[in-house]
């Protein structure tokens, strides 16, 4: 488990992975600019919340450069439902042995009803063109993380 957290500047933690679509390079990316966000488990109140909220921003993100890409623990075929279900147009990264969720500090200890537990951390990490960390924020809320990270990026 990694307790490391990644900081502005750090650069990200490059990465190959299966998608519901097929597979998708970190590296491929390079060149623009990246929205990285990771989310507990597909088709889950929360995690539905977050992920329609960046499908309803979308336009407004890619109009300002942003590729946005969610990342979790669910398997391809899980990950196509929740497309398919949600209607979602962004790439969605399947990561079932976690190494991308630690790489990025997504993965470690957290609350979940009271008790301490090990699983993902709501996390979103900014990669600019170069492939820095341009912004890099964990244990986020799911409603109205995407209305204040648009904020945060300057994003109307």
């Amino acid at each position: 488990m990694s307790d490391t957290r990644l900081s502005v500047g750090d650069t990200a933690p490059d990465f190959t992975a299966p998608t519901d679509t097929g597979t998708l390079s970190l590296a491929d990316l390079r060149g623009s600019k990246v929205i990285l966000y990771f989310y507990p488990a597909a088709m889950t109140p929360g995690c539905t919340t977050q992920a329609c909220d960046f499908r309803d921003s979308l336009d407004a993100l890619q109009a300002a450069g942003y590729t946005v890409v969610g990342v979790s623990k669910d398997s391809p075929a899980k990950l196509a439902q929740f497309r398919e279900q949600e209607g979602l147009t962004f790439t969605l990264v399947s990561d079932e042995d976690r190494a991308i969720q630690e790489a990025y500090g997504a993965w470690g200890l957290k609350k979940l009803y009271g008790k301490e537990v090990e699983g993902s951390i709501r996390s979103t990490v900014v990669i600019d063109e170069s492939g820095k960390v341009a912004l890099a924020q964990y244990n986020v809320k799911a409603t109205g993380h995407v209305a204040k990270l648009r904020r945060d990026l300057g994003i109307d």
